[in-house]
């Protein structure tokens, strides 16, 4: 199983109810740019291409909840 930090669960709880690389950096408290480099890692170590393969992995993994929220 792919073990993932907070960080990465909170990102993707992020990415799946669509919020932007900005509102993320936001969220978690860094740069946009390190958001970019965070999450190439991650959809690497998910399989995915991109933002919308990443969230299905780690849905299909158990990696994120079903109640997702924003708040």
């Amino acid at each position: 199983m792919l073990h993932i930090t907070p960080w990465e669960r909170t990102a993707l709880q992020l990415l799946a109810v669509g919020e932007g690389n900005e509102a993320i950096a936001s969220r978690l408290r860094i740069g946009a740019h390190e958001v970019e480099a965070y999450l190439a890692g991650l959809f690497e170590r998910l399989g995915a291409a991109n933002r919308a393969e990443a969230v299905a992995a780690a849905l299909r993994r158990g990696l994120l909840g079903s109640g997702l929220t924003t708040t």
